[in-house]
């Protein structure tokens, strides 16, 4: 359970440093997303289902959605 643990860490540090220091920004909000889903399964072996499933749902899914959906509508370029 510690090795798990310390893995799912390293891999959350790892996630939020793509998220900051990755060149797109898809990716950063991919890794992002990856650092929630991350999360919740720390969750999960911490003992807390109910979290895992919101910060899963919300956190990762409808946020990353979300983010994908802005990035979609907004235009970039010279005329903005």
């Amino acid at each position: 359970m510690f090795v798990m643990s310390l893995l799912l860490a390293c891999a959350m540090i790892a996630s939020a440093y793509v998220a900051l220091r990755g060149q797109s920004l898809s990716m950063a909000v991919l890794a992002a997303g990856a650092v929630s889903l991350f999360a919740s399964v720390m969750f999960v072996l911490l003992a807390a289902p109910d979290v895992a499933m919101t910060e899963a749902a919300i956190g990762s899914g409808l946020t990353t959605f979300l983010f994908f959906f802005v990035m979609g509508r907004v235009k970039g370029g010279k005329d903005d």
